[in-house]
């Protein structure tokens, strides 16, 4: 599973919308694990299937990992104050890492369990699963597929790093739950460990999940630039002035889930003071109306031919 970084360009909204948006899609997400991780935990338990008790635990975790998201996404829609001047977008990041390290944990303990089945060598003890687990892997593939488009949609919408890991989230399990079909059947059909190598493909997939959110996470705290696609369209918008004659220098960063921009254009050398300041807020209002995620913008001017930025 490829886990793929996505932006998108959307509308301006306040905060109560965003949170609005995010509180109902983790309320959603909340309600169908705890269904889920109930019924998986006794299908695994009634069926014996190791690989379906890992799949509900696995399903048990996201239920406290959305209420991090929830958390983090209400700390991150706090206005700026005194203290913190330049909002609090970050603390989205942080929660998204929080999510990374609560799925790495989990796959730890289902891949120990996993390793001790397989390494034990004697397999005639493992159980073989009942039809119920079948079932159970079933559900649990089309119900995840279906929360995944159901929260990424939505993230999309209101552009949440959090969100959007949570999305990716659901995917895993959607996967693992995959990855349990297949070693029930395997089980099923004359093969007990199976059913343990099922829970460690489902050990795989939550770790890989895990470091996908915690690497697009970190990239966001560490004030990276943005693609140079949005740097060409930024340039692309600012070169639509005609009074201005070239870009000297334009510098970005994201932070958390906004954009920072610095940028010198070079004007004529005889315009006024007032004539240089009046382009120089027409390019800063035009950024803004075209790119809603860009937070705040810095633009100052330089005459042109003199690149020095003095």
């Amino acid at each position: 599973m490829e886990r793929k970084q996505e932006m998108t360009k959307v509308t301006n909204m306040s905060d109560e919308e965003f949170r609005s948006v995010a509180d109902r899609v983790s309320y959603v997400t909340i309600a169908g694990n705890i269904l889920l991780a109930i019924g998986k935990l006794l299908a695994g338990f009634i069926a014996h299937s190791n690989a379906m008790i890992s799949d509900a635990v696995h399903s048990a975790s996201d239920v406290f990992s959305t209420i991090v998201v929830i958390i983090g996404i209400r700390l991150a829609s706090k206005k700026a104050d005194k203290e913190h001047p330049y909002g609090h977008e970050r603390l989205e990041c942080v929660a998204a890492i929080v999510l990374a390290m609560i799925l790495f944990v989990t796959g730890l303990a289902i891949g120990a369990e996993a390793l001790k089945n397989i390494f034990s060598g004697d397999y005639n003890h493992l159980q073989i699963p009942g039809i119920l687990a079948l079932i159970a892997a079933i559900v649990s593939i089309i119900s995840k597929e279906a929360m995944f488009w159901y929260t990424r949609a939505n993230a999309k919408k209101i552009d949440s790093g959090a969100l959007m890991a949570d999305a990716w989230h659901h995917r895993s399990d959607a996967f693992s739950s995959i990855g349990a079909l297949v070693g029930i059947v395997g089980a099923r059909m004359g093969f007990p460990v199976m059913d343990s190598i099922a829970s460690l493909i489902i050990f795989v997939f939550i770790i890989k999940a895990a470091y996908d959110i915690f690497k697009d996470a970190i990239d966001k705290m560490v004030d990276h630039a943005c693609d140079d696609e949005t740097e060409k369209q930024i340039k692309e918008c600012v070169l639509k002035n005609e009074n201005v004659e070239g870009i000297d220098l334009l510098q970005t960063r994201i932070f958390g889930n906004k954009i920072y921009v610095d940028m010198e254009i070079a004007v004529d050398a005889s315009y006024t003071l007032k004539k240089a300041h009046e382009i120089a807020e027409e390019v800063h209002h035009n950024i803004e109306r075209n790119f809603p995620k860009i937070k705040h913008i810095m633009v100052h001017v330089n005459p042109a031919g003199d690149n020095s930025g003095e």
